[in-house]
């Protein structure tokens, strides 16, 4: 097996992708080396963190020299390093300059003679917004190519990896049109593009969309790859939805511009008073230093505090995962911008989805905000409720804990059965009191619990409610009494 998972949390995983120069641990960054741009290279990367690289074969390609010593020495002596190396095929080009000088089958057959760990074959990123008829033509060609890639590497009988790239614009019927066919080629890799310009406009919401589409399709034994998908900012929520891998040019790019890179955003160098960072960069130098560093020096010192920063925060993802807490981390990283807050309450549309990979038992459920609510483990909650079978008449339901009772009513939870208030989720669940959480958690609990009544409307329930709760127990079935 190609990728083998290790842990789950919310629709995100801990998994090992094993390539021919070695196994690489997910999620993960592979940075963007350019050979004809000495920036940082490659050789160093592992400080960083770095486990696996991607460079462009097209850029190879094309230039004579880079062939050439591509072609003798191997993709890895030319770059200089031991880590896998996953190869792009020119899409990036064909997306920005229309037209690239290569055909799929050469440089398919490139990548395979220069030793890529990952092929990716030249499919066609159709940008946003795109007429339908373009679109689903651009799509045609990018599964042709993709068949024709995948018949390559089984006649040569090699061991590169294949990633079969999932495009469709902004268009749901063609990203799943696109992932059913990725399907039937099987590949080993599946890369979502054409996303980009997307994310570059914060169109969060749809990234979000497109990868769900796309992940409704996929088995979830196989690796997602979000390509172009860099900044720190959206690892969180990438990784929540299932995607494994991400390429990064941002770290250098901003780094030209004096960007520095945060998990809450990008902030300009000459903005910054302290640098709100402890990497080994902003260890040694104050904001004030850097921008008294010559400009080819600083841009570096940038692009490493920017590697730093991204790969913690792919750290930090992975011990929320072992942890269980992926969804407490990224409701939290979602607050730093607004269109990441509304591209995450999407995922109330998937509430199936989601149920399908989340492990159904943890140690705590932490209470962050309304985006709380869309967790798999509350709509698992009362559908378990909807199936208690009542034997007796009358039934008391308490909202204080305190009291003896045979159902008690929470925030968010609604109805909870006694034997179920001890266990995850509702019996580990840290809420704030319910005059200080949000109202939607409250009246949550309550819809839930007048379906709960209405089931049971041949038996009677007496309330003991405190407090605010009395201000929501209203229109309740007639089955139940108010104390």
């Amino acid at each position: 097996m190609t990728f083998e998972i290790t842990n789950k949390d919310a629709m995100g995983r801990i998994g090992k992708l094993k390539t021919p120069h070695g196994r690489v641990e997910t999620p993960t960054l592979m940075p963007v080396i350019n050979p004809n741009i000495d920036f940082i290279p490659a050789e160093k990367m592992k400080r960083f963190g770095a486990q696996i690289l991607i460079t462009n074969s097209y850029i190879i390609y094309r230039s004579g020299d880079l062939r050439d010593m591509a072609v003798e020495k191997g993709l890895h002596r030319l770059l200089e390093t031991d880590l896998p190396v996953m190869t792009d095929s020119g899409s990036y080009q064909l997306m920005i300059y229309g037209d690239v000088e290569v055909k799929n089958a050469e440089v398919v057959k490139f990548q395979q003679m220069i030793g890529s760990d990952i092929i990716v074959p030249l499919d066609i990123p159709t940008p946003p917004d795109a007429d339908y008829s373009r679109a689903i033509a651009d799509l045609e060609i990018t599964i042709e190519r993709e068949r024709e890639a995948s018949r390559l590497i089984k006649e040569s009988n090699s061991e590169n990896l294949l990633a079969i790239p999932i495009q469709g614009s902004t268009y749901s019927e063609l990203r799943k049109r696109s992932a059913e066919e990725s399907k039937k080629i099987d590949g080993d890799v599946y890369p979502i593009g054409g996303v980009v310009p997307l994310l570059d406009d914060y169109r969060f919401s749809d990234v979000v969309r497109i990868i769900l589409d796309v992940k409704s399709v996929i088995p979830s034994s196989y690796p997602i790859h979000l390509f172009g998908a860099g900044h720190p900012i959206f690892l969180s929520i990438a990784v929540a939805l299932g995607c494994d891998l991400f390429d990064s040019a941002a770290y250098a790019l901003y780094a030209k511009d004096d960007r520095y890179l945060t998990p809450y955003g990008t902030k300009k160098l000459n903005e910054l008073h302290c640098l709100p960072c402890s990497c080994p960069v902003c260890s040694q130098y104050s904001a004030e230093e850097l921008l008294k560093i010559e400009k080819e020096e600083r841009e570096i010192l940038v692009g490493e505090h920017n590697l730093w920063i991204s790969f913690e925060e792919i750290r930090k993802i992975k011990q929320a995962i072992k942890e269980n807490s992926l969804f407490e981390f990224v409701e939290k990283r979602i607050r730093s911008h607004p269109s990441l807050l509304s591209s995450w309450r999407q995922i109330k549309n998937y509430s199936t989805l989601l149920e399908e990979y989340d492990p159904s038992t943890k140690r705590q459920f932490f209470y962050t905000g309304i985006e709380s609510i869309y967790r798999p483990a509350v709509s698992r909650h009362h559908e378990r409720v909807k199936n208690v079978e009542l034997e007796k008449d009358e039934y008391t339901i308490s909202t204080s804990s305190e009291n003896n009772s045979d159902f008690y009513l929470k925030p968010v939870f609604g109805v909870v059965p006694a034997e179920m208030n001890e266990v995850y989720p509702a019996g580990h669940a840290e809420m704030p009191p319910v005059e200080y959480i949000e109202n939607e958690a409250v009246d949550v609990a309550v819809n839930a619990l007048r379906s709960f009544l209405r089931k049971h409307h041949d038996k009677k329930f007496i309330i003991r409610a405190d407090g605010v709760w009395r201000e929501y127990l209203i229109e309740l079935p007639d089955n139940a009494v108010v104390e």
